[in-house]
Order: structure tokens, then C-alpha cells, then sequence
């Protein structure tokens, strides 16, 4: 009989202990919450499905743009010229809406429609979405995040939903083995794979970042943990993944993390490494999973972005380019502000050597067409099977230029010298001036780009890149985007605006006064006093819930917690802080 490992029965134990310990934190606060009125968040999400269960019939109308929303998915039709927008979240800087809206735009039509089947999913955010071709076209969901209006309660999910296009059918796939609940991870079609990798939790006590791999079977509706070889990316979420099988490798780049420096102070991380997730060994028979997999890490090359979080990718099937778009990054100005640069620069990512290229959009003259033909008609003659790039990195006119073969075979992308005017910076990073120089140097305008966003949401179909929404942050102000556009990427001459911004739309809802001088002058008093005296603390009124009292009295616990991050040297961005406030506010009330 064998011996048993003593240290694995350790481990487990310590699993089993924290498990426990979770289940009874849950506990308490679901009877906190009860107590205090507040209805759990497990139940509203319930509440949502049996809603959606009492549907007998699917409604397909014809309606305007989907409502203000980001951190939702869209997918790309395999066979028509149409697009899939599912879920996603809107914060008025009040409250928290959240969506399972699904919608389609026909793209030649320029029309939304909006399809309502029985048995949808609940709503979530930053969830994935992957779309297959088989069975009349299938659009697979994972995992996500659902909070309540004022942000008190956050929960993850961990379930696995298939919408049949065919079928206008939503089924929910009841498999064990899965990955844990989670939000931010990416997932992937891979030969007849999901591939799902990284993603966080945070259930307001604690919160863990992922790097575990997971592979659901399309074949056998079977979800695997997969132990994979080498050095594995570190644990992180909202990072660049895109698949190419035919060459049998999964991309995955950067990503955000964040880990703790001391009590109530996080660190974030941004990464901006590269891996390739590459099968090894035999496959299985009668599978298309590999029994073996390895972490591959990439040199990268080329006009590599600026280091950031949130930068947006798609890739065309068959194609070795990803498209990646805009991003943000947090600069720390001072000890006390926390400044958000954000980004919308385009950059084609090449798969196979992790070369990047940084993409600007080009309208050429006439002038400047035929200057070019003439030349290279002149350099034809000279010298007819020569390429030489380092003449041609020499000057501006001879930049090489991107050429995107839009066919659904395997052929791939290839770099050419061509006439086109998407215009490839390669070489060192260098400034924003540099880039512009290079439409000047060589007598093309600079055309105008979509502003500045972070997590906008990417598709291709057609032959076209779609660009929609995202988030961009005007001081404390959070803006979500609805703006549409889309890029020929043959013609690569200028961006198309489908629906323009519109700022009216949306109203900030002030949640906190940030200009102390608006203030009573008591409060100068309050100050003398200091953060100990809670003779200040706004009384609870009987048969007042928790999110009640929070919402008429945030505005002094949002203060609060401005003082304290204030002492603690902390930078944070206006959503921590009323996280930050919450949790005061919430502490006051268990401990009274």
C-alpha cells in the first residue's frame, strides 16, 4: 500500500480551511444584509432568470443603437455581414446598470436589432464572448460580473452559455471541472477548443489574479485544467489574447495585476511581456485537444506600444496580424493624484515573431500617387529583384506598408512595398512627433483617429475593423463611449463614423463634493476635532436598509474616505474611493 503525501493532504487542508472560511464570511454578511433590508445579490440575479424563464417566445425588433454600456462583448457573424453585441455596464457615477441586452447590427443595412429568447443569461459584464461557425453559427459565453445598483455587492460567475443563431436558442452547458468564477479573463477558439486563460475575483473582502489554463472540448462538452510546461505568464486579467491555429500557437500579451504593499494599499502592475501557448506531442485520437502544452516566452520587436491596460485586439481568421487599439496608463504625477494617460493609437501585432507595427492612417494626394508610380516605375528599371530594406528604412516615401489579404483561407498576411496607406512605423519607440513627421516627410495628410479610450470593444468582418464605445476618464469623471466607426482595411485611407459621440446622452450623477470650499464652514471645525470624534456620523433611521442610508449619506463617507486615502498616501481613482467609502460606511453600521 502506498504512502500518502503529506504535503499535498497539507495544501489541501489549507484549501479546505479557506474555503470554509469564505462560506462563512458569505454567510454573515447575507444575514447582515437581511437584517438591514438590503435584498442579496444572489437573489436579484435570480430574479432575473425567472424573468426571462417565463418568456415562451423569441422577439426580434428592429430598434435604435444599444444603450450606453461598456464592458460588454461583440463578436463577428462567421458568414454574414453582421455583428453580436451581448451584456456589458454603465455607471452615472451613482449607480451601477447592468445588461444582457443581445444585439445585432446589420452592417450593410446600417441596422440594430435587438433579440429577446427565453432562458438568457443574467447580466454581466466583462464576460467573453467567442463565435463559431459550426451549427449555423454559435455564440459562446463565460464567466463575468453582476453588481448591485450602488455597488455594495459584486458577484463573479463561473457558468458557460451557447446562443444558437440557427436556433434563436439560449442553453446554458452544465459541465464540472470548469474554470472558477471569474471576470477580466480572455477565451479563445482554438481548432475545436475554448481556450480559457487568467482573469480576477474580487468579492470586496479579498481578490485573486489568475494565470490557469482551461480547454472545453466542443466535441465532448468537457471542461480541463491544463498543466502546462515552462515559465507561465504571471497571474493578470484584461490582457491580449488571440489564436492562431494555423500556426498551431495562442497569443497572449501584457494584461493588468494588481498585489497589496501594506494594509489597504494596492500596487498596480502593468505587464507588457509576450507569450505564445504552444501543443506539443501527439494529439489525442478522435480529439482535437493536445495531451501536452507549453508556455513559450517571445522576444519582441519592432515599434513596441507604450506600456498600458485595457489595449483592445482582433485578429482575421487565417491571419498572423492582430489589430490592437487605444489602452490606458496610470502615471503617478505626485504622492496625491493619479493622472490616467489614455491612448488611440492603432498598432498590427505580427503573431509569428512579435513584431508590432504602428499603424496611421493616410489619405493620399494625387500628386503624391503619381509621384510614386513614377518612382517605382524608375526603381523597376534600376534594379527589378532587389528588395533592399535598409534602402528602403532610408527614406520616408519607401516606408513599407501593411497589405491585409481579407479572404477566409490560410493565407496569410505579408509585409509588401506597396502602394497602400497604412502607413508601418518599424523600429526603437519613439514620440508621438516622430510618428506625424512621417505623413509630412512623404506628402500625405494625417487623417483623423477615433478620441482617446480604453476597453473599446473590436471586431473585423468584411474586410473592415469595427471600433465601438470604450471608456475614458475626464478628472474624476468616468466617460463611457457609444461612438461606432470602421476602417477598410484595403483602402486604409480614414475612419468611418457609424454613430457619432453624443455627451448629452449622458448625465454624471455628482456623488461627492471635491471642492472643500463648497462646504459648511463646520466642517473646518470637524477637521480640528479629527477622523476620531464620530459625534458627526449621520444616524440611521429605523427600518432604513443599508443601501438606503448609504445612498442619502455617501456624500460625508466618500469624504471620508478621501481623508483617508489622503493618509495613507494612497492614489485612487474615483470608483475605489466610493469602494473605499462603502466599506467605512459599512464597518460603522456592523460595529454599532
Amino acid at each position: 500500500m502506498g504512502k500518502k503525501n503529506k504535503k499535498d493532504n497539507k495544501g489541501k487542508g489549507k484549501e479546505k480551511t479557506a474555503a470554509k472560511t469564505e462560506k462563512k464570511a458569505e454567510k454573515r454578511l447575507k444575514k447582515e444584509l437581511e437584517a438591514k433590508g438590503e435584498e442579496d445579490i444572489e437573489k436579484l440575479i435570480a430574479e432575473f432568470q425567472e424573468k426571462d424563464r417565463l418568456m415562451n417566445q423569441v422577439l426580434v425588433e428592429k430598434c435604435e443603437p444599444p444603450s450606453i454600456r461598456c464592458n460588454a462583448s461583440l463578436s463577428s457573424h462567421p458568414e454574414k455581414e453582421e455583428l453580436i453585441l451581448f451584456g456589458g455596464e454603465y455607471f452615472n457615477g451613482k449607480e451601477m446598470f447592468m445588461y444582457n441586452d443581445l444585439y445585432f447590427y446589420n452592417i450593410k443595412k446600417n441596422e440594430w436589432h435587438k433579440v429577446t429568447a427565453p432562458g438568457a443569461p443574467p447580466p454581466r459584464s466583462s464576460h467573453q464572448a467567442v463565435m463559431l461557425k459550426q451549427g449555423g453559427g454559435q455564440l459562446w459565453i463565460f464567466g463575468g460580473e453582476f453588481s448591485n445598483r450602488t455597488q455594495s455587492q459584486f458577484y463573479h460567475f463561473k457558468d458557460l452559455w451557447m446562443y444558437s443563431l440557427k436556433e434563436k436558442k439560449w442553453d446554458k452547458i452544465k459541465c464540472v471541472g470548469g474554470p472558477s468564477a471569474r471576470s477580466g479573463h480572455r477565451m479563445v477558439a482554438y481548432k475545436k477548443m475554448l481556450v480559457l486563460f487568467g482573469g480576477f475575483n474580487d468579492n470586496t473582502r479579498d481578490y485573486k489574479y489568475f494565470n490557469d489554463l482551461y480547454i472545453f472540448n466542443l466535441e465532448t462538452y468537457s471542461w480541463s485544467k491544463i498543466d502546462v510546461s515552462g515559465k507561465a505568464p504571471a497571474p493578470r486579467s484584461g490582457c491580449i489574447m488571440v489564436s492562431t491555429p494555423h500556426l498551431n500557437k495562442i497569443i497572449i500579451y501584457g494584461g493588468y495585476s494588481k498585489h497589496p504593499i501594506k494594509k489597504d494599499l494596492d500596487q498596480g502592475i502593468f505587464h507588457s511581456d509576450m507569450f505564445a501557448l504552444m501543443p506539443e506531442g501527439k494529439q489525442e485520437k478522435n480529439t482535437a485537444q493536445a495531451q501536452h502544452w507549453k508556455w513559450v516566452s517571445m522576444k519582441q520587436s519592432g515599434f513596441r506600444p507604450d506600456t498600458r491596460s485595457g489595449m483592445s485586439a482582433t485578429i482575421m481568421p487565417g491571419s498572423d496580424h492582430a489589430f490592437c487599439f487605444g489602452g490606458v496608463y496610470d502615471q503617478e504625477e505626485n504622492e496625491e493624484i493619479l493622472e490616467g494617460h489614455f491612448f488611440n493609437d492603432l498598432y498590427s501585432m505580427d503573431t509569428q515573431n512579435g513584431c508590432w507595427h504602428k499603424l496611421t492612417v493616410c489619405e493620399k494626394t494625387k500628386g503624391t500617387s503619381e509621384k510614386r508610380r513614377r518612382k517605382n516605375k524608375a526603381d523597376d528599371k534600376e534594379n527589378e529583384d532587389d528588395d533592399d530594406d535598409d534602402d528602403d528604412m532610408e527614406t520616408t516615401e519607401d516606408l513599407e506598408q501593411l497589405k491585409i489579404d481579407d479572404s477566409e483561407t490560410d493565407s496569410v498576411q505579408k509585409i509588401t512595398s506597396s502602394d497602400g496607406v497604412f502607413t508601418v512605423t518599424i523600429g526603437p519607440q519613439s514620440s508621438v512627433t516622430e510618428e506625424d513627421s512621417v505623413c509630412q516627410a512623404s506628402n500625405e495628410s494625417s487623417i483623423w483617429m477615433p478620441p482617446a479610450r480604453m476597453n473599446c470593444l473590436l471586431a473585423l468582418n468584411g474586410g473592415h475593423l469595427y471600433l465601438y464605445g470604450g471608456i475614458y476618464e475626464e478628472g474624476d469623471v468616468q466617460v463611457t463611449l457609444t461612438d461606432f466607426y470602421s476602417l477598410d482595411v484595403n483602402k486604409r485611407n480614414k475612419w468611418n463614423t457609424i454613430i457619432e459621440m453624443d455627451r448629452k446622452s449622458q448625465k454624471w450623477e455628482e456623488s461627492d463634493s471635491s471642492d472643500g470650499s463648497d462646504d459648511k464652514s463646520d466642517d473646518e471645525s470637524d477637521m480640528e476635532i479629527g477622523e476620531d470624534d464620530d459625534d458627526d456620523i449621520p444616524e440611521m433611521n429605523e427600518d432604513e436598509s443599508e443601501e438606503d442610508y448609504f445612498q442619502r449619506t455617501q456624500e460625508f463617507w466618500i469624504n471620508k474616505a478621501q481623508e483617508v486615502a489622503e493618509e495613507e498616501k494612497q492614489n485612487l481613482s474615483p470608483q475605489q474611493v466610493k469602494k473605499l467609502a462603502l466599506r467605512l460606511c459599512q464597518d460603522e453600521i456592523h460595529s454599532s
